[in-house]
């Protein structure tokens, strides 16, 4: 259902693929970026990028699952990062390559951001999904 492309011309990428191809008749899920709020509203691990970035996670899991999706079924993320260090960043991608996000690889660009909408948000995740076909019979 779901083939990853890496281009053979390129760098090879460590943990992602350059594309995903979903033939046509597939179902998709774009999802709103997962961000690191509890069920009370409030930003979880204020300071800490990568305890949030395991919240948003474990949030993307939950839309997918809403969806009838899993980490598993992702073709794309966007990751942002508020941060301009690439220490930082990487410390971010290293709780995305655990989650299972990666295993396709899926297709990610990580990006580091001045800010992000919530007050002490420091990690936010877009997804795009298929929606496997057990899920939609």
């Amino acid at each position: 259902m779901i083939r990853r492309v890496t281009a053979s011309g390129l760098f090879p990428p460590p943990t992602y693929s350059h594309a995903s191809i979903v033939e046509a008749g597939t179902k998709l899920a774009f999802l709103a970026g997962a961000v690191p709020l509890d069920a009370r509203g409030e930003v979880v691990g204020v300071g800490d990028p990568v305890r949030q970035a395991e919240r948003v996670i474990a949030n993307l899991g939950e839309q997918l699952k809403a969806v009838g999706s899993d980490l598993a079924h992702v073709v794309a993320t966007d990751v942002y990062v508020v941060s301009s260090d690439p220490s930082v960043l990487s410390e971010v991608w290293e709780v995305v390559e655990a989650s299972g996000l990666s295993g396709g690889p899926h297709s990610s660009t990580l990006l580091g951001v001045a800010c992000l909408g919530y007050t002490g948000q420091l990690v936010e995740i877009t997804a795009t999904a298929v929606i496997p076909e057990e899920a939609r019979s």
